[in-house]
């Protein structure tokens, strides 16, 4: 099977330390595997409400950047979350995306629950700190993975405070070469 990579941008900065990073690790990817690169603030999605208690808890078709990014995400065998580290988690839109996986796995006939299951989740980030301040960002990942039944890849960590400072990582630099090897 070949294998589709869908990178999902949640900063909000354009070309980041984090989309560097993920950048970088994504020239390693074997030729033949496919990539799409879509930043969340280009798609953004309202926040997210509760239904499952109204009515019959079943949620509608998602329509625009949320069908968008629905589709998007289905047809990856592997998901990409690309996410600085804001306040020791993923970015606001990065939460706002898989918050919307609430309500796609209630749309009727979707099934996105079992769909998901087997695919790979990986993150990339950049923090300005020691890497265990990353920990529950990992740790978010790692249970949405393993709710999904998802396979877990694993999250890459860069250090970068302002803008290009995650190109003098060496460690990152090294990591990023073997980090979508399975």
């Amino acid at each position: 099977m070949t294998r589709s990579f869908l990178f999902l941008l949640g900063s909000s900065r354009t070309g980041g330390n984090t989309e560097a990073l993920a950048r970088l690790a994504a020239e390693q990817l074997p030729a033949g595997a496919g990539q799409r690169w879509l930043h969340l603030d280009d798609l953004p999605l309202p926040d997210f409400e509760d239904l499952r208690h109204e009515g019959d808890g079943r949620y509608p078709a998602p329509t625009g950047h949320a069908a968008t990014l629905l589709d998007a995400t289905l047809e990856a065998t592997d998901l990409v979350l690309a996410s600085p580290l804001y306040w020791y988690s993923v970015s606001t839109t990065t939460k706002r995306y898989l918050d919307h996986w609430s309500g796609w796995m209630r749309v009727p006939g979707l099934d996105f629950r079992p769909r998901m299951a087997g695919r790979t989740l990986w993150g990339v980030t950049a923090l300005a700190g020691a890497p265990g301040d990353a920990d529950p960002l990992v740790g978010t990942l790692r249970h949405t993975a393993r709710y999904m039944r998802m396979e877990f890849g694993g999250v890459l960590l860069g250090n970068g405070t302002r803008p290009g400072d995650v190109a003098g990582d060496d460690e990152a630099a090294r990591q990023a070469k073997t980090f979508f090897t399975p």
